[in-house]
C-alpha cells in the first residue's frame, strides 16, 4: 500500500499537552474533561482543547508554528482559560506521566469514541490499565525519503527525552523506583513502544500493510510508537515525553526536539549517513532511563561508549546551540539546564513526598501548584 508523506514546513512544529483533572478537596482524579471543554467550547481549529482516552483528561493542542515560543504561546493561553473555567467546577489541573495514587479502575473512558472501544476491547486489562499522560511534539520534514533516517537518528536521544521529563515515580499509590513508570506501563499495549527501524519508505509501507491484512490496526494513528512518522501532517511526533508540569519545560524540550530533528536535516543535506545504534541499545537505553532518570549512564553510539546523561546532555547543548540560534529557539534550549540543575518532575515529585512524610496528596498539591504558578508567571 501506499502511504502518501503531507507537504509540510521544514522544522515547523506543533505541541499536544495532556492535563489530568483532579478534585480540588481529594487529589483525586475526576470526570470534568467533557464539561470542561464544552465550557471553553469545542471547535476544529488549532489552537484547540479535546478530549482524550479517558473522561480525566483534557487534551491542548497548539497551532503549526516556526517557533517554540509561538507555539508554547498557544498552549499557555489554553491552559489558563482551561483553569479559569474550572475553578468554579472544584477542579484543578495538572500535567505529570502517572497520578500519585488514583486507580485506574475507577476511571472512565470517553464514551462514543469507537477507538476508544476498540482499544480496550481489544487490550482489555492492560488497556484499562492507561490512566498516563504525555506531550507530543511534531516536527515538519519536508522530504519523505529524510522520514525514516531521522528517526533512527533521534532513537540515540530518546534517553535524553525520557530522563528530562521523567514525572512518573508513583503508580496507585505505590513508590515505583522507576523515574517513568509511564514509559514501561505503555509499551505494553502492542502498538506501543519503540518504533522498527527501517531500511526504506517502502519497507514501512509493507509493515503497514501486513499489520492491516491481519487486523492488527485499522488505521495508521493507531501505531503508538515512542517516536513515529505522522504522514497526515508531513512531521515526524516525538511521543517519548511523559506529561510535564509546566510550560517552561515543555518549551526546552520542545526545542530540543526541534533542532535535533534540523541537525539530522542538515547532516542528510550535506550527504552524510545518520548514525544509528543497534535495536538492543536503543531498547536497553530506553530502560535505563526510565529507571534512573537523571541518574542514568545511557550508550551514546554504535560502538557502546557510555557517558552519564547530563553529561551528554551539556555537550549535545554545545553542539546544537547554533542550531538553536537559527530557528530562534536558543533560549527555551539553554533552559534544559534548569531541569538539570532544579530536578527533573519525578525528583521534584519525590522531594514533595519526602517533606510531607510521605503523602502523595501533597505531591499532587505541588504538580497542580507548579502547572499555576508558571502559567502566572507568563502573564
Amino acid at each position: 500500500m501506499g502511504i502518501d508523506f503531507a507537504p509540510s514546513e521544514r522544522s515547523g512544529l506543533g505541541i499536544e499537552w495532556e492535563v489530568a483533572c483532579v478534585d480540588r478537596r481529594s487529589g483525586e482524579l475526576t470526570a470534568a474533561a467533557p464539561e470542561l471543554i464544552s465550557r471553553i467550547g469545542a471547535t476544529s481549529t488549532f489552537p484547540r482543547v479535546t478530549n482524550e482516552l479517558l473522561t480525566n483528561t483534557v487534551e491542548i493542542i497548539s497551532a503549526p508554528h516556526r517557533r517554540v515560543r509561538d507555539a508554547v504561546g498557544d498552549l499557555t493561553r489554553l491552559a489558563e482559560r482551561a483553569t479559569t473555567l474550572a475553578e468554579p467546577m472544584g477542579v484543578d489541573l495538572l500535567s505529570s506521566g502517572t497520578h500519585p495514587f488514583s486507580q485506574w479502575f475507577r476511571q472512565q473512558v470517553t464514551p462514543g469514541k469507537p477507538r476508544y472501544d476498540t482499544l480496550i476491547d481489544r487490550t482489555r486489562w492492560w488497556g484499562r490499565q492507561m490512566m498516563i499522560w504525555g506531550v507530543h511534539v511534531h516536527v515538519g520534514v519536508e522530504d519523505r525519503r529524510k522520514v525514516l533516517p531521522i528517526i533512527d537518528g533521534l532513537l540515540t536521544w530518546l534517553p535524553h527525552f525520557q530522563a528530562l521529563s521523567a514525572s512518573s515515580p508513583f503508580w496507585a499509590g505505590e513508590t515505583t523506583g522507576y523515574a517513568s513508570n509511564r514509559a514501561l506501563m505503555f509499551q505494553q499495549l502492542p502498538t506501543a513502544g519503540l518504533p522498527p527501524q527501517f531500511s526504506d519508505w517502502a519497507q514501512f509501507e509493507g509493515m503497514v500493510a501486513d499489520l492491516m491484512h491481519t487486523g492488527v490496526i485499522e488505521e495508521l494513528n493507531e501505531l503508538r510508537w515512542d517516536i513515529r512518522p505522522s504522514p497526515s501532517w508531513g512531521t515526524i511526533e516525538v511521543r517519548t515525553f511523559d506529561g510535564i508540569p509546566t510550560v517552561r519545560e515543555i518549551a526546552a524540550l520542545a526545542a530540543l526536539t526541534q533542532c535535533l530533528v534540523e541537525h539530522l536535516s542538515r547532516e542528510l543535506d550535506a550527504g552524510r549517513e545518520v548514525p544509528r545504534m543497534q535495536p538492543w541499545f536503543v531498547r536497553e537505553n530506553k530502560w535505563r532511563a526510565a529507571r534512573y532518570g537523571m541518574d542514568a549512564i545511557i550508550i551514546r553510539n554504535a560502538a557502546g561508549d557510555e557517558q552519564l546523561v547530563t553529561k551528554d546532555l551539556e555537550e549535545l547543548l554545545l553542539s546544537l546551540a547554533p542550531i538553536a540560534e537559527s530557528l530562534d529557539c536558543a533560549a527555551e534550549l539553554d533552559s534544559l539546564r534548569e531541569i538539570v540543575t532544579h530536578g527533573a518532575s519525578y525528583q521534584r515529585q519525590l522531594r514533595a513526598a519526602a517533606a510531607s512524610d510521605g503523602s502523595l496528596k501533597a505531591v499532587v498539591s505541588s504538580l497542580v501548584r507548579e502547572m499555576r504558578d508558571d502559567l502566572g508567571r507568563g502573564r
